[in-house]
């Protein structure tokens, strides 16, 4: 026996406020059965004017904390995923950091990756782990990405939420790998095709104007662009390659892993997915109707609700899928505790 890393707990947070279909039916003159028929999403939680990353990574941590699952003091190591930081600089694990009461010998790390980030962030706590570098990482997904949309922007504002998850990974004693292996991907060729233009240091912001598209959406270049359909081809392109080489690395087959959760992007995006995947339906994860596409947190919330539900218990090998902005994929294999 030896020692690997595992997870050993997750807890969630969502933004009090809420945007339903009903509200976005009214805005936009359409049927809120049709954008449910269309995303999978019901309710989608936004962050108010004042709510940051840090604020909901904090709120997730506790969470964690008050489950029992771990005390602010046995963390060595601190990381966070987010897209929406509190400022460019100091770091916003530093303020989190600071916000929980973690030890000052505790490591605190901010990485910006998206959609696959809870899997990256997993393959780096793993690391730290099994090198002996910290015990117990606490891994924080937050991201605010309603703040970079446009109120009218009818697209991107029927899909994406606010949300935080707190996960520990810590050291468990085992023969097999309880985290891991990993597949991790770029192609920053893609860097375009979801991004918000200005407002960091490659273009400054401007006085940029609000332009109307083809499809009848609002933005200006300080607002989130997406072209779905190219983002909708490198998914579907991408992330069965992904899990192919996930498999072959881990010596197993599909028929031995008990459930599949992917980044929950949308509803219509994971339906097409899945047959290219040769998975099952019932060992496919869609869970978004009530967080919408929470970015780097998507994973760990379905992850948590599957454990809370007793869809997941000891001993499963569940196999998790993260794509998306940059582009950037991530896949691998965890097995409950």
């Amino acid at each position: 026996m030896v020692i690997r890393a595992a997870i050993k707990g997750i807890a969630s947070h969502l933004p009090e406020a809420q945007l339903t279909n009903g509200q976005l039916a009214e805005e936009f003159g359409e049927r809120p059965e049709r954008i449910l028929e269309k995303t999978g999403i019901a309710v989608r939680h936004i962050a108010a004017p004042e709510e940051c990353a840090s604020d909901l990574g904090v709120a997730a941590a506790r969470r964690l904390f008050e489950k029992g699952v771990c005390a602010p003091e046995d963390i060595d190591c601190l990381l966070l995923c987010t897209q929406s930081p509190d400022y460019f600089l100091p770091t916003t694990a530093c303020l989190i950091q600071d916000r929980l009461g973690l030890r000052t010998d505790c490591g605190a790390i901010d990485f910006n990756q998206g959609c696959s980030g809870f899997v990256y962030g997993l393959a780096l706590a793993k690391s730290m782990v099994e090198s002996g570098t910290a015990a117990n990482v606490l891994l924080i997904t937050a991201d605010t990405y309603t703040k970079f949309i446009n109120r009218r922007d009818r697209t991107l504002r029927t899909l994406f939420g606010d949300g935080a998850a707190a996960t520990l990974v810590g050291p468990a004693q085992s023969s097999r790998e309880m985290i891991g292996p990993f597949v991790l991907g770029t192609d920053g060729r893609g860097a375009n095709k979801l991004i918000v233009h200005e407002g960091a240091m490659r273009k400054r912001k401007t006085e940029s104007v609000e332009e109307q598209d083809s499809r009848g959406n609002w933005r200006s270049k300080q607002n989130l662009y997406m072209d779905g359909a190219a983002v909708f081809n490198f998914t579907l392109s991408i992330v069965p390659k992904a899990l192919e080489q996930l498999i072959n690395k881990a010596g197993t087959s599909i028929d031995e892993i008990d459930y599949v959760i992917p980044h929950q992007a949308n509803r219509f995006m994971l339906e097409r997915l899945r047959p290219k995947l040769n998975v099952p339906p019932e060992k496919f994860c869609i869970d978004l109707e009530l967080t919408g596409n929470t970015v780097s947190s998507t994973i760990p919330l379905a992850l948590e609700n599957a454990l809370q539900t007793s869809r997941l218990k000891a001993g499963h090998r569940v196999a998790l899928l993260g794509f998306g902005v940059g582009y950037s994929w991530a896949a691998t294999i965890v097995e409950i505790v």
